[in-house]
């Protein structure tokens, strides 16, 4: 039964084995209705625009089929579909002006480009599935208030199941080329169509409802129908608006920021701004090195930083690096960074001592970090990782020069931090084990 479940759930998009790459990157990954949000490796490859091409066929083919139905069998739970199926389809023609205006080149007078242009085209596509909702809401309404027969129940309910067998095709369809494109928002459009699927057959539940001497059963399944089109204008409306407004989504910024954590110089991010222009995301970065570097260091390190960022994130075009010295700053503050992406660090008080242990970036990578408020004479201290196998992996954390209250293990934890470990501690007023469990933020599992 478990296994069923899985499989179910799997087939509607909610399973884990649809994640390209080893990170979860944010919005890309849901699989919810996002009409108007476009993955940049879909609007840049040739291969995706030719899925969008194709899948708009077979969604026009499907909404003309169950239209010749609808004027045979007076069906507005089917004409509800229909509408909606336009409207899924005809979002594609916006995009297409759009992408062919975001192409051209930057200009003096638009010296970004116009990458905006598709975020005006997301308004646009709001808008047509707005207006199909209206419509669709309308004539349920008024075949609630004024009844009529619906006929040919046979072809109404085959007309349902080619609503499901269309949208069906296009799902499997950009599924497969997602995941050859390795495109999350293909993927995630793919599960779109498949629940618009399941929506088609609703209107075989109307039929089926109307045979059994239950009349209203259609107009009902068209107004279900329509409150599922609002449901997808509200989601969609959020994200196109704020993505007009320069809203940018956390995650993206977490990327960002777990990036530089691969870069070896930062004494910290000072700052990490980031917007959408269209599909391209543009960055802005400020990070301070040791006051000491020389310049040619300085800009070494700005360079890494704008390779990595480049290598983390296909979607980023632009990405201005700002470096300032690190002055002022105390040792310990220039020798770690706040790990952007660390688990929750472990905070203990007992009769031996009292502190937090965590994950810090430094200029030498991650370390495992015991900072202390409180610690009796003689303190010392090591972390036993368990991991897979049986095997442990041991920290010993040894004080700083500079600060004998930060206890730092020599090399990095390994990869995943996710694990179970104790915090073994021993002085002269005795010896303490405390055990705890180290587990990644969610969507930032290594």
């Amino acid at each position: 039964m478990n296994l069923s479940v899985s499989k179910a759930l799997d087939w509607l998009g909610f399973g884990s084995n649809e994640r390209t790459g080893s990170h979860a990157h944010g919005a890309s990954e849901g699989h919810g209705h996002t009409h108007g949000v476009v993955d940049p490796s879909l609007t840049t490859s040739k291969r995706g625009i030719w899925a969008l091409k194709w899948s708009f066929i077979i969604l026009a083919v499907t909404a003309a089929l169950q239209l010749a139905v609808v004027f045979i069998s007076g069906s507005v739970a089917l004409l509800a579909d229909m509408i909606h199926n336009v409207g899924d389809a005809t979002t594609a023609i916006p995009l297409w002006f759009a992408f062919v205006l975001a192409r051209r080149k930057p200009s003096r007078t638009f010296t970004y480009g116009l990458g905006r242009v598709e975020d005006l085209a997301g308004i646009l596509i709001v808008l047509i599935i707005l207006a199909s909702a209206i419509v669709a809401g309308y004539e349920a309404i008024d075949r609630l208030i004024h009844p009529q027969p619906v006929v040919r129940l046979g072809w109404l309910a085959a007309a349902g199941v080619v609503g499901f067998i269309g949208n069906e095709v296009v799902a499997v369809f950009r599924i497969r080329v997602g995941r050859q494109m390795n495109s999350a928002a293909l993927i995630a459009d793919g599960y779109h169509a498949r629940t618009d699927g399941l929506t088609s057959l609703a209107v075989v539940l109307g039929a089926i409802g109307v045979a059994l001497g239950f009349p209203l059963a259609d107009p009902i399944i068209g107004l279900l129908i329509t409150l599922t089109i609002l449901g997808i204008v509200w989601q969609s409306a959020k994200a196109v608006i704020t993505r007009t407004l320069d809203g940018v989504e956390p995650a993206v910024l977490d990327e960002i920021r777990h990036a530089m954590e691969h870069v070896p110089g930062i004494s910290r991010v000072v700052d990490v701004k980031a917007r959408w222009s269209g599909h391209r995301l543009l960055a802005d970065i400020r990070i301070a090195v040791d006051e000491t570097s020389s310049l040619a260091a300085a800009a070494d390190v700005a360079g890494k930083v704008e390779h990595e960022l480049h290598e983390h994130m296909p979607a980023l075009a632009t990405v201005n690096v700002m470096v300032e010295p690190s002055v002022g700053s105390s040792a310990s503050a220039q020798h770690s960074a706040v790990h952007a992406h660390a688990p929750k660090p472990f905070v203990f008080d007992n009769e031996i001592a009292k502190g937090s242990l965590g994950i810090v970036d430094t200029p030498q990578g991650e370390r495992m970090r015991l900072t202390l408020d409180r610690a009796s004479g003689g303190l010392a201290a090591r972390v036993d990782i368990e991991r897979p196998g049986g095997t442990v992996e041991r920290l010993d954390l040894d004080a700083l020069p500079e600060d004998a209250q930060i206890l730092q293990s020599s090399t990095a934890p390994m990869e995943p931090h996710e694990f179970t470990a104790t915090l073994r501690l021993t002085s002269a007023q005795g010896a303490a084990e405390l055990p705890f469990a180290v587990k990644e933020p969610a969507g930032h599992a290594h």
